[in-house]
């Protein structure tokens, strides 16, 4: 990637000047504003849903929610209907990402936060099998080659349409996870304290779900299945800001952007022979930490 001056980048943001401008106010600003919102959204996502499960290892992409989305959004363009209604994609990840939910706490209510992870396994698995199956049977080798690259996870040839598509979703979704910040305090001191102090339960999970699954099945139909962001923030932020998930989530929030722009930048700078996926970074990053986690926690779940 060229460098481009300071004074080009102020006139592409104020729709002015040469090829340059042009460069930063069509590709590289929606690519850094789409990095922004997604890796706060899941950010924030992570936080609410180890809050309201009260389990360190929730988050949209370990518990199956991304999947689930993702398996919307590839039966939109398996069917056609994306490029029928710009609007089926989002919409399609976000129904898929609500019912994965719904799956996983009606579960984890009956069953435990062991019975949640194991779920969720299952239900990745699923998704991933059926994902699968929509690739081996795509009708041609474009549209399996597109539905690939966007599972990979990337903010590559991304524009601000992409961006205006998928706000209002994370927007309403940050909305909801948010109001519901003080709900969670109280819940972390136990469902029947939570209870006595007049904190309706359904109320607050039917609030969570639609949040997290308007900002995460947004996040992951405007860029693709990108991991591990609302596992590994909270962690890192809990040590400077407390356990209190109303405390957590703005940080989180923060915490997430700057991580998945920091990812966004690595890729475009690292040499390859092809730009390596965002999804694929953090991944990589992630899974480790994901596994260090699962050792730091096998004594509770025995």
């Amino acid at each position: 990637y060229a460098p481009i001056p300071p004074e080009a980048v102020i006139a592409g943001l104020l729709g002015e000047g040469d090829t340059a401008s042009i460069v930063v106010r069509e590709i590289r600003l929606p690519r850094a504003l789409l990095a922004l919102m997604i890796g706060a959204a899941l950010g924030a996502s992570g936080a609410a849903l180890q809050g309201l499960l009260r389990n360190p290892l929730a988050e949209p992409g370990v518990i199956g929610i991304s999947a689930a989305a993702g398996l919307g959004a590839v039966g939109a363009m398996y069917f056609g209907l994306a490029s029928l209604w710009p609007w089926a994609l989002p919409a399609l990840a976000m129904l898929a990402a609500a019912l994965a939910t719904v799956v996983l706490l009606l579960v984890s209510w009956r069953g435990g936060t062991l019975s949640l992870i194991l779920a969720g396994v299952a239900l990745s698995s699923i998704c991933a099998a059926l994902t699968s199956l929509a690739l081996n049977l795509s009708p041609n080798a474009y549209a399996a080659s597109e539905i690939i690259y966007w599972l990979l996870g990337s903010l590559k040839d991304r524009s601000m349409a992409d961006a205006a598509l998928a706000a209002p979703f994370v927007g309403l979704g940050a909305i909801l996870i948010f109001s519901q910040r003080k709900a969670l305090d109280v819940l972390a001191l136990g469902e029947e304290t939570a209870v006595s102090l007049g904190v309706d339960l359904r109320a607050l999970s039917v609030v969570l779900v639609l949040g997290v699954a308007m900002a995460a099945g947004a996040s992951v139909a405007a860029a693709g299945a990108i991991g591990f962001i609302g596992l590994v923030v909270p962690h890192i932020m809990r040590p400077f800001v407390g356990h209190a998930p109303s405390a957590l989530m703005l940080p989180s929030a923060l915490g997430g952007a700057c991580l998945l722009l920091a990812a966004d930048m690595c890729v475009r700078v690292i040499p390859t022979s092809s730009e390596l996926m965002v999804g694929v970074l953090t991944a990589l990053l992630g899974a480790p930490f994901f596994f260090w986690l699962v050792l730091r926690h096998r004594r509770a779940w025995s």
